[in-house]
């Protein structure tokens, strides 16, 4: 089988998962990596048998390097983006594509015009659990989908997080933290958005942290905290997605559930590839789904396998976790604060297919 050697720039916590899942894939060769701190780069290289270590330099004018994997912080995307494409390599990034629509427009355009790909995490849609959803949805289980309701409902990463300053500046907040993972699935299950409403707050203007790092110091919030949106799906389907740092006491509300015509679906946490998978036809209770499809576990890089199995077969429609997909999410997020500041619906300029769905327990092993 052919391989598609990769480069990973952005040796941080990120990275360990991808090192280590993607000599799983046969088609993925990491053979190298790089960091704005060399040292970090040279230590992730030594953890993970990588056999070249590197500054972001050398990274991008390694011929053998055709694709990157972007796992820089978001500020950053966009500019490692354009430079990997501008170097000829695809590239592969982690959530968001970019923080602005402007950045992530241009990383499209740019790779359209010198015929790259784009690919974004999530990549959690292709883990077994949404996949199983998306089965059940397309055999008809539920009938038509008609709404769905998706929640990520928190009290705010100050309390555990050693650095979390940025969750409460502009890029950050729920939405642009968490939101990628809800509408990536949303979207894989139901299809392209085509409009979006919302309102946003600020609960609390000041936060404290009290992880152990920083205890006592405090945060000014900067971007909205609680987001609460209304999508219109071209399908017809309407959506509800509630997305918070201000939930103090806790919730039992559903990750994510899709309502039919003949029934409803539970949808497992999509920032995860598992299950677990429940259904409830009409007069009936919820009833537990065995799962139909692998990739069960962590299995991050499973996007960058199905891109690369699109480069080496040529055929762009197998690339599922895709730069259009990812930009889709991007105005969406956006959209949801446009919509709140505006007081109207944001009509979303974008779209993008339903990501083709996997064979049951396909694999890129």
């Amino acid at each position: 089988m052919n391989t598609i050697k990769i480069g990973i720039i952005g040796c941080g916590n990120i990275s360990s998962i991808y090192m280590e899942n993607i000599p799983k894939f046969a088609q993925l060769e990491l053979v190298a990596c790089a960091d704005l701190d060399l040292s970090r780069a040279q230590a992730r290289a030594e953890q993970y048998g990588i056999a070249r270590a590197y500054t972001v330099e050398q990274l991008l004018s390694d011929a053998d390097i055709s694709l990157v994997i972007n796992l820089t912080i978001p500020a950053a995307h966009a500019e490692v983006c354009l430079q990997a494409l501008e170097a000829g390599k695809h590239v592969y990034v982690e959530k968001p594509l970019a923080v602005t629509r402007e950045e992530g427009r241009r990383i499209l355009d740019i790779a359209s015009t010198k015929g790259l790909l784009v690919g974004s995490a999530p990549d959690t849609f292709l883990g077994g659990g949404i996949q199983t959803c998306a089965k059940l949805i397309n055999d008809g289980w539920i009938g038509t989908p008609v709404a769905a309701t998706a929640f990520m409902m928190s009290r705010g990463h100050e309390h555990w997080h050693p650095d979390p300053e940025f969750y409460y500046q502009q890029g950050g907040g729920p939405m642009f933290d968490m939101g990628p993972y809800y509408l990536t699935a949303l979207v894989a299950l139901l299809g392209p958005i085509r409009r979006v409403t919302g309102s946003t707050g600020i609960s609390y203007p000041e936060r404290t942290i009290t992880s152990a790092k920083k205890y006592g110091q405090t945060i000014k919030v900067e971007t909205p905290t609680h987001i609460a949106g209304l999508l219109d799906f071209h399908s017809g389907a309407i959506g509800t997605l509630v997305t918070s740092f201000d939930i103090a006491g806790g919730t039992e509300l559903p990750h994510i559930e899709i309502y039919g015509s003949h029934g409803s679906l539970r949808v497992p946490d999509p920032n995860s590839f598992g299950g677990p998978v429940f259904i409830r036809k009409t007069g009936t209770d919820w009833e537990p789904v065995p799962l139909t499809h692998g990739y069960a576990e962590n299995s991050r890089g499973l996007g960058v396998a199905a891109m690369a199995q699109a480069i080496l077969a040529g055929e762009s429609d197998l690339h599922r976790a895709s730069g259009e997909l990812a930009y889709h999410v991007l105005e969406a997020m956006h959209g949801f604060h446009d919509a709140s500041a505006s007081g109207m619906h944001y009509q979303m300029e974008s779209s993008c297919e339903r990501p083709l769905p996997l064979s049951p327990f396909f694999t890129f092993e």
